[in-house]
């Protein structure tokens, strides 16, 4: 099984993006997949996470993931405002919204570190939303790349069962290109 911890703000789509995920697996074949918000007080901007189970066989268990295999961060300010490290398992795989290399980020734990500009690629396709931008989607994009759990093709019709066809096509090539901006550096 492979867990997956989303650290976001409230407004990003951190539960649309775990839910996106799940779907996504599902459509690439996994048998057992859950998504979960972690409920709190989720007012705009406060920090939030959601989870995701990704299984080759089914899920039984329901409750919240404490460590995870994989953390996908989509705002590296939370950083200097929660634990980030101490939900991720020893040997796992830090997926950041940032535009540092993996090599610039150092961390005091034996884990792999993937990066991408998420917010300069929701800028250049106009994923903008009160002002900021909405970096969720991109995120799945350097999940699928650093992960290699789930292709880009479950990703798009993963996207096309959540998004209108509105928004839809602007998202996955925001997706597309932040699969390929993404950087990474494995666990030494």
């Amino acid at each position: 099984m492979h867990e997956v911890i989303w650290h976001g703000r409230g407004g990003q789509g951190v539960v649309i993006a775990a839910q996106i995920l799940a779907e996504a697996a599902y459509i690439e074949g996994f048998k057992g997949v859950t998504s979960a918000p972690t409920f709190g007080p989720e007012r705009r901007g406060a920090p939030l996470t959601a989870s995701t189970r990704i299984s080759s066989e089914p899920i039984r268990m329901v409750s919240q993931i404490e460590r995870a295999d994989i953390s996908v961060v989509l705002d590296s300010s939370l950083f200097s405002a929660v634990n980030i490290l101490a939900t991720l398992k020893e040997g796992g795989l830090i997926i950041v919204n940032t535009p540092l290399k993996p090599d610039e980020l150092h961390f005091d734990v034996k884990i792999s570190i993937a990066t991408v500009d998420a917010g300069t690629i929701a800028l250049k396709h106009h994923l903008i939303r009160e002002g900021k931008p909405i970096v969720n989607t991109m995120m799945l994009g350097a999940f699928a790349r650093a992960s290699n759990l789930v292709s880009l093709d479950a990703m798009e019709k993963g996207l096309k069962g959540k998004l209108s066809s509105t928004v839809f096509a602007a998202n996955f090539a925001a997706l597309r290109d932040a699969f390929e901006q993404t950087l990474m550096k494995a666990a030494k």
